[in-house]
């Protein structure tokens, strides 16, 4: 490994662990480097390990003197990472390691997404996994693949390999606030199928850009309205049907469908000579855009590329219509608040990705909703979209809400150790994304479980950081309740 950015960083071994999993590429779909790693880690450390077919790993280590008869403990979180990039940022996350710097009381990757998401709970984990010092009932360490993209780990793990029955997950990312309840959800894909046509246009080819969007966390940041591109493009462009007789040629925007897309390209070609007009339609957009969106992303831009060739093909007209007017109408944002928990958003579905293949346009969204006919109310009103304008649809991924426990023991053990470390009462939340607590309860029964973690900032964008302090007051507060468990 290169030299030690994180060195001078406490809690020690915390960082230490932390620095060494981002030098190990471990997008979704790309976690058997990870996997294999602790399989090692444990194995050196004379731990019990299991790595199943789905590459979650489980390490085991006993009670420490004293606890014994405890209740077994499970440490969990998972093992991907969202990859997002800045334009420009040279970097493969296929393999090139994180280029970690500190800045102040901050961890941060250069240009990328950092991984904190959810790296600071595979390095508390190990970091007990590794301690000599500090007491513990019989611990498991559970880390799960393919959390990003659909919780297809948790979703394959075989209950045999798991005894205990108090489940502490380290996915929440806000301090002083403990997690006992979120949504479920699932992944929607529309496929519009396109019919092309020979062209010969007067006018440009051209690509329109939207930029300047802060985009982050498609259940987290839902509720601060941020832009999501491809629904600003399909109200530009359905807003252009109106003005200039155009042919798309590609639709594109988004990466990851539980991301809120910060950028997309549409490419066009003008039939007849209105640059002119089409130059208007964007500076009148801007204006209003930044008008609209002043709040929450103040740098939103419409940009315009006028390129020097001619494409040959490109969508008939009905297939541009149609592809346009799908873009603009699917579901987008927040659906229902809830009405028992103020400020929590009950219901939503965010357009992540919309993709052009060779033969159709695929736009994949995320839905989430603790109520699960209202997810299905939301899934229903896509089908009858797609539906409408000759498209098929869909779905994959689907997982449990996570109900609130009022007898939950964890949850008071951490209450109390809270209080006595802080005086304060720490924030009891359920949150409108989807973490893998749900599919434990279905998996398992009887399970009693709570989700805690340190400062993250703009998690699953290039801006994501971690508060290292944070990180030192979350891990003392880990080492107090895991003392706490007789």
């Amino acid at each position: 490994m290169s030299t030690s950015v994180l060195k001078d960083l406490r809690p020690y071994e915390v960082f230490k662990y932390f620095e060494e999993i981002s030098q190990i590429p471990r997008g979704s779909g790309n976690e058997k480097g990870i996997s294999d790693y602790l399989v090692s880690f444990a194995k050196e450390l004379g731990l019990e390990v299991i790595q199943d077919s789905a590459l979650n790993v489980i390490i085991k280590k006993p009670a420490t003197l004293g606890y014994e008869n405890a209740p077994t403990v499970i440490i969990q979180g998972h093992l991907d990472m969202v990859c997002e990039k800045n334009i420009g940022t040279d970097h493969d996350f296929e393999k090139d390691p994180l280029s970690l710097r500190v800045e102040g009381d901050y961890v941060y990757a250069t240009g990328t997404t950092l991984g904190a998401d959810n790296g600071i709970a595979i390095a508390y984990g190990m970091a007990l996994l590794a301690s000599k010092d500090i007491a513990h009932p019989a611990i498991e360490v559970l880390l799960t693949t393919d959390e990003e993209t659909g919780m297809g780990g948790a979703m394959n793990l075989n209950p045999e390999d798991i005894k205990g029955r108090m489940l502490i997950n380290i996915d929440s990312e806000e301090e002083g606030k403990l997690l006992v309840s979120c949504a479920g959800g699932l992944r929607d894909k529309i496929t519009l199928p396109i019919q092309y046509e020979e062209i010969s246009a007067k006018g440009d080819e051209v690509v329109l850009k939207v930029r300047g969007l802060k985009g982050g966390h498609s259940g987290m940041d839902i509720n601060k309205e941020r832009g999501n591109s491809n629904k600003i493009m399909g109200r530009v462009l359905v807003d252009l049907l109106e003005e200039i007789d155009y042919r798309v040629i590609s639709l594109n925007g988004g990466s990851k469908n539980n991301a809120i897309p910060r950028e997309f390209d549409a490419r066009l070609m003008l039939l007849e000579d209105k640059i002119d007009v089409l130059k208007d339609r964007i500076q009148h957009w801007n204006k209003t855009l930044k008008n609209e969106l002043k709040a929450s992303d103040p740098e939103i831009k419409i940009e315009l590329e006028v390129l020097e060739h001619k494409s040959q093909k490109a969508f008939s007209k009905d297939s541009t219509e149609k592809a346009v007017k799908l873009l603009y109408l699917i579901p987008n944002g927040i659906q229902t608040m809830s009405i028992e928990i103020k400020g929590l958003v009950q219901s939503s579905t965010n357009l992540g990705v919309v993709t052009t293949d060779e033969n159709e346009v695929t736009y994949d969204s995320a839905i989430r909703s603790s109520i699960g006919t209202l997810k299905e109310d939301i899934l229903a009103q896509s089908k009858l979209t797609a539906e409408l304008m000759g498209a098929k649809i869909s779905t994959q991924s689907a997982y449990p809400e996570w109900q609130y426990d009022a007898n939950s023991k964890i949850r008071k053990i951490f209450e109390k150790v809270y209080e006595d470390l802080t005086g304060e009462t720490p924030e009891i939340v359920a949150i409108h994304a989807g973490v893998e607590c749900g599919l434990f309860k279905e998996k398992f029964g009887q399970i009693d479980m709570i989700s805690f973690g340190p400062n993250l900032y703009d998690v699953h964008t290039p801006d994501e950081h971690v508060s290292i302090s944070s990180v030192e007051r979350m891990w003392n507060y880990l080492i107090e309740v895991l003392k706490a468990i007789k």
